[in-house]
């Protein structure tokens, strides 16, 4: 797909926040080596922006990955059941889509990736944390699917895999043996859902366990918490209390967190406290499910919020093609940030936020940089969530992967 790693220039462009402005944007050895009014330095590949946003590339921290396109595998039962008015019945909509791991191969789930990867590709995806289910019914089929395409995909969308015990630890015995594998084989990060667990003291157990994991390959940490209707579950605080316990700030990302659209507000504001001293982003995938995080008061306490996609036509979403900048013109409407402020917030949170959120480095449009980037078809970030279209141009790590509408 992509291009030999030639030198790039860009003419034409306009950046965020520079008005009617443009810029020329050159690319040597895979980083942004300038940004200026007008380069005249020849370059082996030029390509004309035509006055439209050039950025930052999308990023998503949250996709079941190896579900992607297993929709037509079951009937519509667990869907029902999660999108529920009030997600009452989410653990036991979990329990059905379930099944569908008894047929996990990796052959076929490494085939439903690719297909998923060249969407995000195409979509000015280059990075996506991709969780995989490693149970007894699962095995480490999802995970070997994952780090085969991850390995395939290098330099084009990059991949951070996340062993997930999705059935539990507690509740699903040698889960936790299984995680261990899943990192032996290469997995990058240890995942967790603790809400699922039946009680408050395997919940923490689950929590406990996949802590000794993550410090022995040290390792990040990406736990689905509190992902229900249920104003009660606790897990976000618990996983926050033991963020600090082991030092792990800023290592650690919380997905979901629905339950907090419920909480008091007097707890709600002793949770955001924690979250900011534990360093824990949190991903919100709104489009998903009917409740979801407090986006906008998380941020304004200053904690880093980002979105996801989560899912691709299966269990649990219809939809999703892995384009970010459809999850936040989806996530505008859903969470009411239509304003030009709220439009730039959410540009945000599918780019330079979401990168923060996975530790990816130098992700920003600036001299030095990593050369990971998109060229829009539109001239401002209105336009670009308006009509959410693929870019005009994908480069990553300076390779130019898609150039359309040419």
């Amino acid at each position: 797909m992509a291009m030999d790693d030639l030198d790039l220039l860009i003419k034409a462009c306009r950046l965020r926040g520079g008005g009617d402005q443009t810029v020329d944007i050159e690319i040597r050895g895979g980083r942004i080596a300038a940004i200026e009014s007008e380069i005249l330095d020849g370059a082996a590949t030029t390509m004309e922006a035509h006055g439209n946003l050039a950025t930052e590339s999308f990023i998503n921290p949250h996709l079941h990955l190896d579900k992607v396109f297993t929709l037509n595998m079951l009937d519509d039962e667990a869907m029902r059941d999660y999108h529920g008015r009030s997600m009452g019945k989410a653990m036991t909509a979990i329990e059905q889509a379930s099944r569908v791991k008894e047929s996990y191969e990796q052959g076929w789930i490494v085939e439903n990736v690719r297909t998923a990867l060249r969407w995000a590709a195409k979509n000015g995806n280059t990075h996506i944390r991709a969780f995989a289910d490693v149970d007894r019914k699962a095995k480490l089929e999802g995970v070997k699917a994952l780090i085969q395409a991850r390995e395939e995909f290098k330099g084009e969308v990059e991949l951070q895999v996340v062993a997930f015990p999705q059935d539990g630890i507690v509740r699903e015995p040698g889960a936790a043996e299984l995680i261990r594998e899943a990192m032996e084989l290469g997995a990058d990060l240890v995942g967790g859902i603790p809400w699922i667990e039946y009680s408050d003291e395997d919940a923490k157990s689950h929590i406990d366990q996949m802590f000794v994991i993550a410090l022995e390959f040290e390792a990040g940490i990406s736990m689905l918490v509190d992902d229900a209707g249920d104003p009660g579950l606790r897990t976000l605080e618990t996983l926050a209390i033991k963020t600090l316990e082991t030092g792990r700030q800023g290592k650690v990302l919380a997905h979901h967190a629905r339950a907090m659209e419920l909480y008091p507000e007097p707890y709600f504001q002793k949770l955001a406290a924690l979250l900011a001293e534990a360093e824990i982003a949190v991903v919100s995938d709104p489009h998903t499910g009917p409740l979801h995080a407090r986006v906008v008061v998380l941020r304004a306490e200053n904690i880093v919020v980002c979105l996801g996609q989560d899912d691709i036509s299966d269990a649990y979403y219809p939809y999703g093609h892995n384009s970010m900048l459809e999850v936040a013109f989806l996530a505008s409407h859903l969470l009411w940030m239509t304003t030009r402020a709220d439009m730039e917030v959410l540009y945000d949170m599918v780019t330079v936020d979401a990168a923060a959120a996975m530790g990816i480095e130098q992700h920003a449009l600036e001299v030095d940089s990593a050369a990971n980037l998109v060229v829009l078809q539109q001239p401002d970030v209105l336009g670009a969530l308006r009509f959410h279209q693929p870019p005009m141009a994908v480069i990553s790590g300076g390779k130019l992967l898609e150039e359309l509408n040419q």
